[in-house]
């Protein structure tokens, strides 16, 4: 995938999805030190037809000494669906949460925001992130969404909204960015856990990857342009690839 090609889809979407696409690398550049993290070369930009509709998906990925897989997923249809999506997978040798983004919208209004750093070792979240977190003052937006019915991943943090003006839309950027910087330098100080954690948290990786390949949505709209097989690979492959075993020596 070409930067340029990034760039231009990205240009091409909601302003919010442009908006916190470059919030999140910023973040990203600013504390980690980044590594390309290669995804089969035909995953990285794909192009399709859904219901008479172009259907754009470009994929960045990277990682660092913590973090396995950070990933950033641009993807339009046409005019009526604009969507990013964002996961930061750790590495099983650190306690550290998954962090999830997500925007979706279309015809100039974004109908979901959600960011969570979502627990995965004993289901709880580190001290230090709960401490971190916990300081953060409290938002209110006024059209808050109820979480779907594998939504037991997510933290009581998880912030889930539809965003309804312009000023909410700021609070959503402005709260994904101090989850992220909390993330990330929490990540730097951490130290590597003893075998039998992170064989739990691999459990709970799993869980985390098997929960939310659940969304029927995500998985209908891949296949509808790309059929079964393929969408099956890319949920697997992309969106939500599990961990390997814990190697023991």
């Amino acid at each position: 995938m070409s930067t340029t090609s990034a760039f231009s889809l990205r240009e091409q979407q909601n302003p919010l999805i442009r908006q916190l696409a470059d919030c999140i690398e910023a973040v990203w550049h600013k504390f980690l030190d980044l590594a390309p993290y290669n995804l089969p070369a035909e995953l990285g930009y794909v192009e399709g037809k859904l219901e008479g509709e172009r259907l754009t998906i470009e994929n960045r990925c990277y990682q660092t000494p913590q973090f396995r897989k950070m990933h950033m997923e641009l993807a339009k249809v046409g005019p009526v669906l604009d969507i990013l999506h964002c996961v930061i997978f750790p590495r099983p040798e650190y306690d550290l949460p998954m962090f999830g983004c997500d925007l979706v919208g279309g015809r100039g209004q974004i109908s979901a925001a959600i960011v969570d750093l979502s627990p995965v070792n004993t289901g709880y979240l580190p001290t230090s992130y709960t401490n971190a977190l916990s300081a953060l003052p409290p938002l209110a937006f006024s059209q808050p969404r109820a979480l779907p019915d594998w939504g037991d991943i997510f933290s009581e943090y998880c912030t889930f909204v539809r965003p309804s003006s312009p000023e909410e839309e700021k609070l959503f950027v402005q709260r994904v960015q101090e989850f992220l910087e909390i993330h990330c330098s929490l990540a730097n100080a951490s130290q590597p856990v003893s075998p039998e954690q992170m064989e739990q948290i691999l459990a709970g990786q799993r869980n985390y990857c098997t929960k939310q390949q659940k969304n029927d949505k995500t998985r209908r709209v891949l296949e509808k342009a790309f059929g079964t097989d393929w969408a099956e690979h890319y949920m697997n492959t992309v969106l939500f690839d599990l961990p390997a075993e814990v190697s023991r020596s």
